[in-house]
């Protein structure tokens, strides 16, 4: 056959098909409960190589503690409540508490309320904690996946078993995941106002 000739007898060639996308609905995805936290995996590492997403109730009196990762790049967004938020590095970063940290620039703790964003790129200490007596509702996404999938699974093991929390099995876990903790997860509820 010369260039100028054509095949007619092979079928044409057909593209392939792109992806599919995701869409959940509100109330789905996988949910892990505990008395310390609720997480709905909304998108996971199977869905998506960028990030996995989250959305956590945080519960009255529950305090994340201060901590840092060196690989993490982490987005919350607040839907519902109040949360006390950190987000900077504290010029002393003391292992008691981290409200009262203020950054070189002047930086302090921030009443976080419906609508506000934080982002947390690697290597910089954040902390969120629910200082109110209502639950905070709030969509979190932490890159890459699936780390921080793997990190709630085992977290929410340790936080559902009877009696006092494990802070040692918690700290070894924080260890495996990229997780530097400066200050102790806590929750404990506020004390009611008179």
């Amino acid at each position: 056959m010369t260039l100028s000739e054509t095949d007619t007898t092979t079928e044409p060639a057909t593209a392939p098909r792109p992806p599919g996308g995701l869409t959940v609905p509100p109330g789905g995805g996988r949910t892990l409960r505990t008395a310390a936290q609720q997480v709905t995996f909304k998108v996971t590492g199977e869905q998506s190589r960028s990030a996995s997403s989250f959305e956590v109730v945080v519960p009255p009196g529950f305090d994340v503690g201060a901590h840092v990762h060196t690989r993490s790049e982490e987005l919350f967004y607040v839907l519902e409540g109040e949360l006390d938020v950190l987000a900077f590095e504290p010029r002393v970063r003391t292992p008691d508490g981290w409200r009262g940290w203020q950054s070189t620039q002047g930086d302090r703790v921030v009443r976080a309320t419906p609508g506000t964003v934080i982002v947390v790129p690697p290597g910089c200490p954040h902390a969120f904690a629910n200082p109110t007596e209502a639950p905070a509702r709030m969509f979190f996404q932490s890159s890459p996946p699936p780390d921080h999938e793997r990190y709630f699974e085992e977290l929410m093991d340790i936080l559902s078993a009877d009696g006092p929390t494990d802070h040692s099995a918690i700290a070894a876990l924080r260890r495996r995941y990229d997780i530097e903790q400066l200050t102790p997860l806590r929750h404990d509820r506020p004390a009611r106002s008179q």
